[in-house]
Parts: C-alpha cells; structure tokens; sequence
C-alpha cells in the first residue's frame, strides 16, 4: 500500500522557538515495519517552518495514498492540530484511510471516534506490531475486530476497541526507517546532526502523575551491543554527532546500562549523548559515571519534580532531595551536565513554598533547570486526586507542560506565573551558573551551556508575551473530570504484558514450598 507519515507542526514554545529540529522517532519506529513489510512510505515532517496545514495537507496527498498516519510525541497539546489536518484531509480525499496513534488516542480514542469522522483507526499503545497487522487486514479485507490493539467504529458506528495489543518482548524485532529522512536536517544541541532514539522503553517506578509508564506497560531494553552498533552506523554513515534518548528510565538495570557503555566505548566514535534518568540510579552508579562520561553521556535531565517531601510523597516519586543533591555533585565531579526538572502549580502551593522550593534549587546547584507545570493526563492515578480541580485553560495546545493549567487554592495565575519565571532567571543566572557558562574548562560543555542558555533567554521573553499578551485563562472553569471526563485510571495499562520465560530454575523456585 501506498503510506504517508505526517508528523504535525507542534503549537509549543519548545518546537517553535530553537532553529534545531528533531526527527519524529515514533512515526520512523512504524516506517521501519511497513517498509520491510514491502508497503511504499513517506514522510511529511510539518515541524520544518512549520509547514502551513494546507501546504501539508496538499503535500501529503500529492502521492495519492491509501493510508495516512498522523502522530505526534507530545500527543496531548499536539491533538487539535491533528484533528484539523484529518478534517482537511477528509475533507480532500475522503476515501484515504486516516490512522491515529500516540499516548492521548491509545487513552482518549472513545471522545474521539465518537466527536468526529475525521480518524477511521487509531492505534493503542506500542504501535510496530499493531499498524503492520492492520495495514495487512485492511489489505486483504479481514476482519479487523481480530487485530489486537486498534479502535473504530463497528457497524453501528459505535466507537469499538480490539482487545489490547501485547507488548513487545523483543525491541530489537523492527527497525526505525531511518532512509525517511534527510539526516542534513536534523540538528539539537546548537546545529550537531541529531536523532532521537530508545534503549528502553517504560519504567518501573510507581509516580502517579506520570502519563507514559502505563502507556508502556512493562520495562524492557535493547540488546546493549546491537543499540551501540546502531549508533556507530548512524554516526559513520550519516554524520550523526548526538543522540537523545527518549527513554523514560534507561538506567534501570545498571547491569544493561553498563553493557550499553562497554560496548559504545567499544565503537570509538565521537557522539555525545543526552536523556533523562532518575537521581537514584545516578547515586548507585557512583563507580561507573567515569564510563557514562567516555561513552559520551554529556547531560542527564534528572526529573526531580519538586523540592518538597510532602509534594513528592504525594506524588509517589519515590526519590529524596538528598539523593537528588548528591547526583548532581556525582555528575559534576565526572564532567556530565545536569538538568533539574521543577514542577509548580500544586493546589495548595503559596509563596512560602515557592520560596523554600528556590532556596532548594540553589543548593541542589544544578547546570541547568526546567521549570514546568502540573498537567493531569486522565489515565493516570493523580488524575483521581486532582479531579475536582477547576480548569483554567481549555485550549489543550497549551496543556504542554509549559503552562498553568489548573486553578491554584492560594495563587492567582499571575502570582505563580511571575514567581516561577523569577525563579528561573534568579537560577540560571547566579554567578556560579554564568562562571560555568562563560569559563568552564570543557569547550564541548560551554558550548552546550551557552546554546542552553541563548534558547532559554528566547523561551523565556516568549512566554512571558504569551501570558500577557496571547494565551487566555479562566477564573471559574469547570472542573478537571467535566474537562477531560471520569478518571480512567483502572485502564493504565494500555498493553497486555509478556513476561520472558522463566528459566527452569526460576520456575522450580516459584512452585517449591514456602516460595
């Protein structure tokens, strides 16, 4: 079959304001499949400008496909922007088969089958397995109801989902369709050739806010050697100088991680690598961060969430400010960077707490900080906790992590939107983040800091027009579940979990007396 990818120009400050721009994985992970499948695939990538929506809507039709697939990483905020590329595609070619996936349709796919015509499919949770087997069913006309893992409306035009799709066991089993793309365009970290990829996928953790570890469902990784061969092929092939993992957690087994290291150390090629990781994992790996470092780990962002114990017992982060503290001076003392994640907007913050939680950050010292909003996903336990929240800004574009969302007890939105943007401008500029930035002995470092730094300044002067000038809030909205609709956290687990089996021993153990 004749297949289009759109990846859809982001609303985001993020995705707008830098000149660098990443290569949608998650729409290259399904390439991969459908190519070796025999289908013929290409790629629309709307972030580029961005691409006007007729202009891609025209470009994406021009091949005269039989099916088009829209998806986005940022699947929330980005699902107004898709839903008005499916209308105008429709509205083009109303025969083209129109497929959707990502986190928000995996969870949201009954509100959106049944508020429009626009999606014919969408695909829940991983989405490798699922769209080959549905391109095939639709293919050979079979019945669809058998294929695991997709939603559409049956017959009745009710909005009906197959049973769950299992989870992929094996994640070196497809490839990403790297030939859909021009590498020449890609480029983070100031203009380095980029891509963005997985060693894992899920996380083990039990944070109740967190929107991708039930979408997930179960941790698993990579052959560390096969991974590190890749990356060596993507840098000696097509110039790749930085990969940003998108994992949640790729540091869980220190045992694989460790591997991974060995083995990319093993390649000797010059790539830098940036990700996200939890501050405990980065305490227990005290003795291997000198091999992060060779390897090329250059900057961890450690999602710290909040300075405050009570905040994060209630959030279940399972950390500790001490542990946090301690990873960013362990990843100081081996040259890594560190990116401190600092979410605001919990319901009973006030001044004071905004106030202990800066004095914190201070003392964590951090290279760098991001500063965020709560954002309540339906599908997750905090949802239930938050549901009688009133809501503030109804345009889902902006429930992006960068903007307030919900209605605060002690705050107005000016009061905590100025106190989060002085804390970040008081953080990033004392005098010890500028000695860094102007003086650090590590070229490589000062660079990054300095493009970190010139974004950031952009970012900043941004949404501060925004909130004064562009983006509208309610005083008196509805409340989060008349918003989104009822909890949906008994359905977290978007996928059917596979277990490896077990070794003979393991199995004995688990039936022997008193096991």
């Amino acid at each position: 079959m004749n297949i289009v990818l759109i990846n859809p120009p982001h609303t985001a400050i993020g995705s707008r304001v830098p000149d660098d721009h990443l290569p949608p994985f998650g729409l290259l992970a399904l390439g991969g499949p459908l190519l070796d499948a025999g289908h013929q695939v290409r790629l629309v990538d709307a972030e580029f400008g961005p691409m006007p929506l007729a202009v891609l809507v025209r470009d994406a039709l021009s091949c005269q496909p039989d099916c088009i697939l829209i998806g986005h990483s940022g699947s929330t905020s980005a699902h107004p922007t898709a839903l008005r590329i499916a209308q105008m595609l429709k509205a083009h070619a109303p025969a083209t088969i129109v497929i959707y996936g990502g986190v928000f349709p995996t969870y949201h796919w009954r509100d959106i089958l049944a508020e429009t015509d626009a999606f014919d499919f969408i695909v829940r949770g991983e989405g490798e397995a699922t769209i080959a087997a549905l391109i095939e069913a639709l293919q050979r006309r079979q019945s669809l109801s058998e294929v695991p893992g997709i939603a559409f409306r049956d017959d009745l035009r009710r909005p009906f989902a197959s049973q769950p799709a299992k989870t992929i066991a094996n994640l070196d089993e497809y490839r990403v369709g790297w030939e859909l793309i021009d590498h020449g365009r890609y480029s983070y970290w100031g203009g380095k050739r980029a891509v963005v990829m997985q060693f894992s996928r899920g996380c083990p953790h039990l944070c109740n806010y967190c929107g991708q570890r039930g979408f997930w469902t179960r941790w698993r990784h990579r052959d560390p050697r096969k991974f590190a061969q890749e990356i060596a092929w993507l840098h000696r092939q097509h110039g790749v100088e930085l990969i940003n993992l998108a994992d949640e957690n790729p540091t869980v087994s220190k045992k694989a991680w460790r591997a991974f290291l060995d083995a990319l150390i093993a390649e000797n090629v010059p790539v830098l690598i940036v990700g996200s990781t939890r501050a405990d994992d980065i305490v227990r790996d005290a003795d291997i961060l000198h091999l992060y470092r060779k390897a090329g780990v250059i900057r961890w962002l450690l999602g710290m969430e909040n300075t405050d114990e009570q905040t994060l017992q209630l959030i279940r982060k399972g950390g500790s400010t001490s542990s946090d503290r301690e990873a960013i001076r362990l990843l100081r003392l081996h040259g890594i960077l560190s990116m401190a994640t600092w979410v605001a907007g919990f319901e009973d913050e006030g001044f004071r707490d905004l106030w202990r939680g800066f004095r914190q950050l201070i003392a964590y010292d951090p290279d760098q900080i991001q500063a965020l909003y709560v954002t309540p996903h339906r599908w997750t336990p905090f949802f239930r906790i938050a549901r009688d929240r009133k809501v503030i800004q109804l345009d889902a574009r902006l429930w992006d992590y960068k903007h307030q969302v919900l209605q605060m007890t002690r705050l107005k939105p000016w009061m905590l939107f100025f106190s989060v943007k002085l804390i970040e401008l008081a953080v990033q500029s004392r005098p010890k983040a500028l000695a860094r930035i102007l003086f650090h002995r590590d070229p490589e470092q000062r660079h990054s800091m300095r493009w970190y730094t010139q974004m950031g300044r952009r970012v900043w002067f941004r949404e501060v027009w925004g909130f004064l000038v562009r983006d509208r809030r309610l005083k008196d909205g509805p409340t989060l579940a008349e918003f989104w609709g009822a909890p949906q956290d008994q359905e977290e687990e978007s996928m059917t979990v596979v277990r490896p089996p077990r070794k003979p021993a393991e199995a004995a153990a688990a039936i022997s007396p008193g096991a």
